[in-house]
């Protein structure tokens, strides 16, 4: 659900194995997560980190994807509305995170989404517009309120049967904090984490300037940004309705689903993203900012103390207070909103 921010002025060498000297980034890159990931150290020339880092992205799509059969999300709708499940803390933190996130929205973001993410198929071949009956009897699955936690026994149950988790909107941003503590436990103080758009700038460039963040263009090539976050030590991530989506009778339908509606969310916003120390706490917020609109998403930024930036379809952007400290409009075509 990640997309559209990318590193700039930098050239990280996918693949490369090497040692690495101090000028000679060692790159690797990896189709995981359902996306490309990308991890580069500017630092540290180990491979061994790397290793690390990939083996621990692996074990972690195991465990939470919805895509592939097997994983510990599956279990869990396989047993709705019959049993808990045990799952691994991976899986248990994530889903405490994902409810915390339903509480604070108000059920805007609800990780039992995944019936209606399915019925949908939108970024599948069989992507499709279900009639008002199907979108009905799934949003009638949808509830966040409906899953049950137990911490002593680390189990998740879901109610009724049918209903699916889907943690794709926080799973992410696990990962790539998880990412960052590996790094740091191996002394790398200087890297970038691509998580197919989530990014973590760890520490600074090379030399001690800022990373060079770019937001991508909602209505432009992939590469092309409408402005520049300048960040040290922070993560980067954006969610937008531009890139996972089909047309159907001229009309786009993108991935980001409303569960109130059972459609995918249909208002200004193109873009969200959001800023600040830990990928964990922008994950997810990111698409709750997105469907709450550039004004009301702002404010509710603000009150989690984040640097929020919004684009919508007249090209204003949405920032909050002390964002332009760190960010700037560079695309003549967009203009601050406030």
């Amino acid at each position: 659900m990640l997309v559209g921010v990318m590193l700039l002025c930098l050239s990280p060498v996918a693949g490369l194995r090497a040692e690495a000297t101090s000028d000679t980034p060692v790159s690797r890159s990896e189709q995981v997560l359902g996306t490309q990931c990308t991890i580069t150290l500017y630092d540290h020339g180990d491979p061994a980190a790397l290793d690390a880092c990939f083996d621990r992205l692996r074990e972690i799509h195991a465990r939470m994807t919805v895509d592939e059969p097997g994983s510990e999300l599956d279990a869990v709708a396989d047993a709705a509305g019959r049993r808990p499940v045990a799952v691994t803390d991976d899986v248990f933190v994530v889903m405490r995170r994902a409810l915390e996130l339903s509480r604070l929205s108000n059920g805007i973001f609800d990780p039992t989404v995944g019936p209606l993410v399915k019925l949908w198929g939108v970024n599948t071949a069989g992507a499709r517009v279900p009639s008002a009956a199907e979108i009905a009897a799934a949003r009638a699955l949808v509830d966040w309120r409906d899953v049950v936690m137990n911490e002593k026994d680390r189990t998740i149950f879901l109610k009724r049967a049918g209903m699916r988790l889907d943690v794709g909107g926080v799973g992410k941003g696990y990962a790539a904090d998880e990412m960052v503590r590996i790094l740091a436990a191996r002394g790398v103080k200087s890297a970038m984490i691509d998580l197919g758009g989530n990014i973590f700038a760890m520490g600074s460039h090379p030399g001690g300037a800022p990373w060079k963040i770019g937001i991508q263009n909602p209505d432009a090539p992939r590469g092309a940004p409408f402005g520049i976050a300048e960040v040290v030590n922070k993560t980067v991530v954006t969610s937008g309705v531009y890139e996972r989506f089909f047309m159907k009778n001229g009309k786009r339908y993108h991935h980001i689903m409303d569960v109130h509606t059972g459609e995918p969310v249909d208002n200004t916003v193109m873009s969200a993203t959001v800023i600040t120390d830990r990928s964990f706490d922008a994950d997810g917020v990111t698409l709750i900012i997105l469907s709450l609109g550039p004004a009301e998403g702002v404010k509710f930024g603000q009150k989690l103390g984040l640097n929020v930036i919004v684009a919508d379809t007249d090209h204003r952007v949405w920032v909050t207070p002390g964002t332009r400290k760190i960010f700037t409009v560079t695309d003549p075509e967009f203009t601050y909103a406030n």
